[in-house]
């Protein structure tokens, strides 16, 4: 795999993502933003991607991986201003492809996200979305793993004596309790052998956002679990691939 390219997007040392280029074809490339989980903390971070990226790179995908501000890393960062950070790093998308005389095929973006990833592209598209409207334009879809997009659960966990978050806040950061702001199609997709919870949250995505004249799918993919859901990535036709970059 070949090293990515470093990109910073904000002053802080974690705000910065890695560009992984296609390693054959001609530009401009379509763009894959990928965003990872870990429930915002700093035990995890974007190198739980690399693998993904360097895949979508070889068939001819430039792969945008978000590294973000988390808790417990450094001061100003974690839950809820990852969100900030992700619609920076997706809004400098722009700057990146025209520095590189036209690299990126801006054009077709889509948006992958996995666990907290999974709630940050969904959380991104709603109505009081960070994005710059003609970046929000841009995103042809976005697939959500195992999304996090009800957050008021997790109030009740151990977790959140870290997290610290209010009931507020909670509300405030639940894709699923906003509108979108635009009609980009949505994927949940989730193992069908994860906690039940995770399950509920993407059906409940899917759901609440068809109201909405939103298309969105539920796939409920059978025997995966929160890990094994996003093994099938690695595969070129596997049908989460496809889903991905829009063959089906």
């Amino acid at each position: 795999m070949s090293l990515p390219e470093y990109h910073p997007y904000g002053p802080a040392r974690s705000q910065y993502a890695e560009l992984f280029r296609p390693r054959d074809g001609a530009p401009p490339f379509p763009v894959a933003v990928v965003i990872h989980g870990g429930f915002w903390r700093a035990a995890y971070g974007r190198k739980l991607m690399h693998d993904l990226c360097a895949d979508l790179a070889a068939r001819g995908w430039a792969a945008w991986n978000v590294e973000y501000r988390r808790l417990g890393r450094e001061s100003g960062g974690g839950f809820p201003q990852t969100l900030e950070d992700v619609a920076a790093a997706v809004d400098h998308l722009p700057e990146v492809s025209a520095h590189d005389a036209g690299l990126l095929d801006l054009t077709r973006v889509v948006a992958i996200g996995h666990s907290a990833g999974g709630h940050l592209v969904t959380r991104m598209l709603c109505d009081d979305s960070r994005l710059e409207p003609a970046v929000y334009d841009r995103i042809a879809g976005t697939l959500s793993i195992s999304g996090l997009h009800d957050l008021r659960p997790l109030l009740k966990t151990k977790m959140n004596e870290t997290l610290r978050m209010t009931m507020e806040e909670a509300t405030q950061e639940s894709a699923a309790l906003h509108l979108p702001r635009g009609h980009s199609p949505v994927t949940a997709w989730v193992g069908g052998s994860e906690r039940p919870e995770f399950i509920r949250q993407s059906d409940l995505m899917a759901n609440v956002w068809t109201g909405f004249d939103v298309p969105t799918h539920l796939v409920v993919d059978p025997g995966l679990n929160h890990f094994t859901v996003i093994d099938g990535l690695k595969d070129p036709w596997s049908p989460i691939t496809a889903r991905l970059i829009g063959l089906d």
